[in-house]
């Protein structure tokens, strides 16, 4: 496993490949759905974004409300194919350089990283409550009235992730699925 930390610098993102496994820590912001929506419109209208997004990471996340005694709640990965219409915008406008989500992206996505040098991680879905022992620190910054879809800053130590699509467009989504495929008859009968 590889150890890196924010800022995610472009030459680190070009550093990565498809299939890295990383271990993460430094500042990572949230960011789903809504919040998306308000920042793709503030670029729209030429408007300065609140959050500088440069050489940053954005967590496609709606973190549940903490325990006592926890920082944070469970906070898993979700499905990154709903802000691919923002993504292309959001990453040339901002300077964004790393994404963490879950699942396949766009062919305009893609060729977004490519341009941009940008890097898409992959974080385990259905681990919500693993991957919170991570996150050290959870603040909202912006959007508050979003509720879990807020974007928040967080502080994370060692966060697990996968280089899912690298800043070449290398994608273990096309790229690994053929090598696990039985694509033989199996002939015979079951009953021995």
């Amino acid at each position: 496993m590889k150890s890196i930390s924010t800022p995610f610098t472009r030459e680190l993102s070009g550093s990565l490949q498809a299939g890295d496994q990383i271990l993460l820590s430094g500042t990572v912001y949230t960011a789903r759905d809504a919040a998306h929506k308000r920042l793709f419109e503030l670029i729209k209208r030429s408007e300065n974004l609140p959050l500088n997004l440069s050489e940053q990471i954005i967590y496609y996340t709606g973190p549940t409300s903490a325990s006592p005694g926890r920082v944070i709640g469970a906070a898993g990965p979700t499905t990154s194919s709903r802000m691919d219409k923002y993504t292309p915008e959001l990453i040339s406008q901002t300077g964004l350089t790393g994404i963490i989500g879950k699942g396949n992206r766009s062919d305009e996505v893609i060729d977004a990283f490519i341009k941009y040098h940008c890097t898409y991680f992959a974080a385990v879905g259905g681990a919500g409550a693993l991957l919170s022992q991570c996150i050290k620190k959870c603040e909202p910054v912006l959007y508050e009235d979003l509720g879990p879809e807020a974007i928040y800053k967080l502080e994370v130590k060692d966060f697990p992730l996968i280089v899912a699509i690298d800043s070449r467009g290398n994608n273990i989504y096309l790229q690994e699925p053929p090598k696990y495929r039985c694509d033989q008859k199996i002939t015979g009968s079951v009953d021995s």
